[in-house]
C-alpha cells in the first residue's frame, strides 16, 4: 500500500465503474488518485482528455507506461488538495475516482466549488462517507458535507463492494456513488453558515452559530421565527433548502 492508498484489484469492477460513468467521447475526465493506472487506462480511450492527479511519485513508472499508451492523458503530480484544479486545462466535465479515503470528503467538496463545468462524478468511497452525503435531514448521519453536496447535486448510491477487491483488504466498506449536478456549489458565506451550524450538534443552531462566531443567538432565532421553524431547531434537522433560506432572512450573501 503507498500512502494509504487501496488499489481496485478486480477487472470486472474496473469496467462496472466506467459503464457507471456513462462517459460521453468529448468528456474530459478526472481521476484523483490513479494509483497504479488501473482505472486510467480504461478511462482514457473513453474521453477526449483524463486528467489524473497522482501524489506517490513512487508509481511513476506504473503509471508512466500507461500514458504512453494513451496520449490523451496528462499525469498530474501533487497533493489534490493543494493543486490548482481551476487551472487543469482543458477543464473537466466529469470526475471518475477511486478517491482516497482520507480526504473523500474534502474532495469532493473541493471539485464541486471549483470545477464549475463537472457534471456529475463517479467515485468509490467508504461506506460510511457514501451514506453520510445522501443522509436524510433528522437522521445520525446527516451533517454539513450532506447538506453541502445535496444544495449542488443528486447523490446516488450505486453499489456497494466487497472489500476482497481491493489490495491490500482495507478494514472498511466501500460503495460507489454518483453525483449528477443540478445547481452551483454553495457561495462561501452559505457554506461557512452551514459548517457552523453543525459546528455544536448537541446545541441549536441559534447558539451553534453565535459560537462559531456567526450572528447573535437572538438574531438567529428571530430568523428561525420568521420562517416557521422551531427557535430551538438543531441544524440536523434543518434541509438543505432551509439553510438556503435562513442564510436569505440573516442576509448572509
Amino acid at each position: 500500500m503507498r500512502l494509504g492508498q487501496n488499489f481496485l484489484a478486480d477487472p470486472n469492477l474496473l469496467e462496472a465503474i466506467v459503464r457507471d460513468a456513462a462517459l460521453d467521447p468529448g468528456d474530459v475526465a478526472l481521476e484523483i488518485g490513479a494509483g497504479e493506472g488501473a482505472l486510467s487506462d480504461l478511462v482514457a480511450p473513453r474521453v477526449a482528455h483524463l486528467h489524473a492527479i497522482e501524489l506517490d511519485r513512487r508509481l511513476a513508472g506504473e503509471l508512466g507506461a500507461v500514458s504512453e499508451r494513451h496520449p490523451n492523458l496528462s499525469i498530474v503530480w501533487g497533493d489534490a488538495m493543494r493543486i490548482d484544479l481551476g487551472a487543469l486545462k482543458p477543464a473537466p466535465t466529469a470526475v471518475v475516482s477511486n478517491l482516497p479515503y482520507s480526504i473523500a470528503t474534502p474532495i469532493l467538496l473541493r471539485t464541486i466549488a471549483e470545477l464549475p463545468g463537472v457534471e456529475r462524478w463517479t467515485v468509490m468511497l467508504q461506506r460510511e462517507i457514501a451514506d453520510r452525503l445522501r443522509a436524510s435531514p433528522g437522521s445520525r448521519t446527516y451533517g454539513a458535507p450532506s447538506v453541502l453536496v445535496q444544495l449542488a447535486c443528486d447523490v446516488e448510491l450505486v453499489r456497494t463492494v466487497d472489500r476482497a477487491v481491493f489490495r491490500p483488504r482495507p478494514r472498511v466498506d466501500s460503495a460507489l456513488v454518483r453525483l449528477t449536478r443540478r445547481a452551483a456549489a454553495a457561495p462561501p458565506p452559505l457554506a461557512r453558515l452551514v459548517r457552523d451550524a453543525f459546528a455544536h450538534r448537541r446545541k441549536p443552531v441559534a447558539g451553534s452559530l453565535e459560537l462559531a462566531g456567526g450572528p447573535s443567538r437572538d438574531a438567529v432565532r428571530r430568523a428561525l421565527g420568521a420562517l416557521g421553524q422551531d427557535t430551538e431547531v438543531r441544524a440536523e434537522a434543518l434541509a438543505p433548502a432551509d439553510f438556503v433560506r435562513l442564510a436569505e432572512r440573516l442576509e448572509i450573501r
